[in-house]
Order: C-alpha cells, then structure tokens, then sequence
C-alpha cells in the first residue's frame, strides 16, 4: 500500500486486536466538527496562530474530520454558525486576558446546539498557548471515551545539530511550536529524559577529555557528571522507575551494554560481544531489545537479563540500525535501497513477537531514532528528506503520519 505524506492529512486506516495488521476504515465513519473563534482579547495574528495549532491539535486526534474555516463567533450565542449548522461537533471558544496578563480560554463542545463539555483553561504566559491547545485536544478525546492521548501533553526533548561539531539541546512540545534551548555550546547529544515528570535529562557530553554521560535538573539548572568512557557512552533507555539505566559503553574497545544502578553508581555488563551491541531499550523489566552487528550487519536482538541468550528478533531488512519496544512490538529502522549515488531510503517497520506479520510505517526519506509514547499509542520519529529535518507522529490505531519540520539544523537525536 502506497503512503501518501502531507503535513495534516493522511488515510484513515483502523488496525485490528494486532498493531501489524491494517483494516480499512471508511473515511464518513469520522464525525465532522467545525471550530468557532469568539476571543475578544489578543491581536488577529495571535488569534489566528492560536486557531491553527488547535485545528492540527483536533486533526492528530484522529478522530475526527476538521473543518479548516476560520470563523468568529459569540461565546454565549445559543445556536452554532449557520454554515456549522450540519456539523456533527462544533468546538466553540473564547481567548481573553485578565488583569495579571494571563491568557486565559474558555471553551464549550456543542451537540446539535447542546452544550456537552464545558472547561476553562489558563497559564501565566501568552508564548506557551500551545499547551492549552493540547490539553484541549486531550481532554475533548477524554471526555468521547478514546484510547488516551496523554503523549500530547508531554515535552519532547532532542539535540539539534547547528554547525560543526556544535549542537542545542532543546526542550519542546510534540508540535515543534515551542521551543526553549537549554544548553548551548560545545557537542552534547543523546539526550534521554530521567524519569516521568521530565524535570530532569541526561546527554553526553563529547567536548570533554572522555565522552560523558551527564545528568540535569531542568528546575534549578544543576549538572553532574554520572560516568565516563574512552570509547563512548550513551543513555539509551530509563527503567520505568528511573532507577536504572541502559548504557551503551566501550570500556574495551568495543561497544557493548550496560546497566547502571543510580542509587550505587555501579554498572552490570549486560552483552559480551566482539563487534558492535548498541542502542538497549527496556522491553520489560527483565528483557531488553538492542542493536548487534552479529549478523555482520546491524539487526534487532533481545535478551533475558537474568539468562545470556540472545535471541534475533527482526528477519527483514539489510541495516535495520535503531528501535523502540513497547511490550510484544517493536519498531525498528531498516535501509531499503543501496545507492551509492544518492541518499539511501530507510523507513521504519513494526512487528510483534506474537507474531509473524510485518508493517510498514513511512514510505520516503530517510526515518529514524523511533520512540514509543509511554501508552504504545503513537510513535515519534526523526524524518530527514531533502535537505530538510522533521519530527514525526505516527499514530498507530488510525495508521496516519504527522510532521512538523524544524526551522533550522538538523534532529541529532530525540526522546519523549
């Protein structure tokens, strides 16, 4: 099946009780709502930007068909616009500031004229609107009883690449519509939130005498180094828990897996292999996935941590370099072309270990550094085509893709 990329509209396809098998979901399944602006504070550009990001908000959900139309509206009237009159939704709300110049929004679901769901929303500072726009989304996508989309509220966090051997590390919404830097100067990459909240990261640090791993405190700014090596370390993956971490160290020369106590700072050789085992990520709390060269290519293995076998997960694709596990699914990057005269396509693939059904989820570019959303409802990825970063949203139960490109540089990496 050919996937068609488009920044906001894709096929609808619905998957069955198996993520790798897609089923057909005919597009006037899919209730229209139509949204009505009746802000009465803020200048007409902010309006409209405030407009746009809670219509790409709506259309994520997936849930919906999205009327595009911009139009305004008086919060109190008590019939929807005539041109929503045959809307099966009509999301109505207001933007207005209040005396401590906090941004404020009010908003009501309408139901054939019935209001279904009322809720006010606000926070102190007008540049972060977009996080009201997505608790909008999430809490309309509550209150119809969907699978959660709590991942819309979380902050993603990613290095940007900005000259040579120079790169950001930057914190920001799922939309790429707020964006703070938080540590800048010198080569810091691989950064990996260290627990739930996300109020603290570790990266590694390459502008010192040895590679390391180092740990932040967003709140107060503290940074402490956790572990060096000669060779390279990097944090793949935090135990749910954030009591341990999954380390990828070459101590010997060679790269192998780690894991990290960070109660005891003491680390436990997790795979002993001559050639290359990178990249561990938690499968369960006694198994983990992870990247090997084995096959003298790179390919997707697993291990028991309390046995040393290693089992071959992955039986397609020729460098299948990166994943992400989230209970019985994996998604993996693979290349499929070898070209020496050009960019080579690698797109990313889902399979289950229950059984033997392979899916494929991009179609063009180059697509990498997956991550599940901690529900398993969607997936974010690194997509890189002409010339050209993005990051991506795939969502799983409706088989559709998202991207918000990045103004300038390039993703190094990212985590969510």
């Amino acid at each position: 099946m050919k996937i068609l990329f488009s920044l906001f509209l894709f096929i609808s396809v619905l998957f069955a009780s198996d993520a790798t098998i897609e089923v057909i979901k005919k597009a006037n399944n899919v209730p229209l709502i139509a949204v009505e602006d009746a802000s009465i504070s803020y200048d007409d550009t902010f309006r409209l930007r405030f407009f746009k990001t809670l219509i790409a908000d709506l259309n994520v959900l997936s849930i919906f068909n999205v009327d595009r139309h911009h139009r305004i509206a008086n919060f109190n009237d008590v019939d929807v616009l005539v041109e929503n009159k045959d809307m099966a939704y009509v999301l109505r709300y207001k933007i207005f500031e209040d005396d401590n110049a906090a941004l404020n929004v009010q908003i009501k679901l309408l139901q054939k004229n019935e209001e279904v769901f009322i809720k006010n929303y606000r926070v102190a500072k007008q540049d972060i609107f977009m996080f009201i726009s997505h608790a909008i989304a999430y809490d309309i996508n509550e209150f119809l009883g969907e699978p959660s989309v709590g991942w819309m509220k979380r902050k993603v966090i990613f290095s940007r690449i900005v000259g040579p051997k120079q790169s950001e590390i930057v914190i920001a919404d799922y939309t790429l519509a707020y964006q703070h830097t938080i540590l800048k100067g010198g080569f810091n990459i691989f950064p990996k939130w260290a627990n739930k909240s996300q109020n603290a990261f570790y990266y590694t640090a390459l502008d010192t005498p040895k590679p390391t791993l180092k740990y932040v405190d967003v709140k107060n700014g503290r940074v402490e180094s956790i572990i060096s090596s000669d060779g390279m370390v990097v944090c793949s993956d935090v135990s749910s828990d954030g009591k341990t971490l999954l380390l990828t160290m070459a101590l010997d020369g060679q790269p192998d897996i780690y894991s990290f106590n960070v109660d005891t700072r003491k680390y436990k050789r997790l795979t002993r292999y001559r050639g290359i085992d990178v990249n561990a990520q938690f499968m369960n709390k006694n198994q983990i996935v992870f990247i090997s060269s084995r096959l003298g290519y790179p390919n997707v293995f697993s291990k028991h941590l309390d046995t040393n076998e290693v089992e071959q997960m992955v039986y397609y694709g020729n460098s299948n370099s990166a994943c992400s596990a989230h209970g019985n699914y994996i998604v993996y990057k693979a290349r499929e072309s070898s070209n020496a005269f050009s960019q080579n396509t690698f797109n990313l693939h889902l399979i289950s270990t229950k059984t033997d059904f392979i899916r494929r989820l991009t179609a063009t570019g180059v697509n990498e550094f997956p991550r599940f959303s901690k529900d398993g409802d969607a997936i974010i990825f690194i997509k890189n085509y002409k010339g050209q970063s993005a990051i991506g949203i795939i969502r799983l139960n409706y088989n559709k893709n998202y991207l918000f490109p990045l103004k300038y540089g390039r993703v190094q990496s990212m985590d969510w």
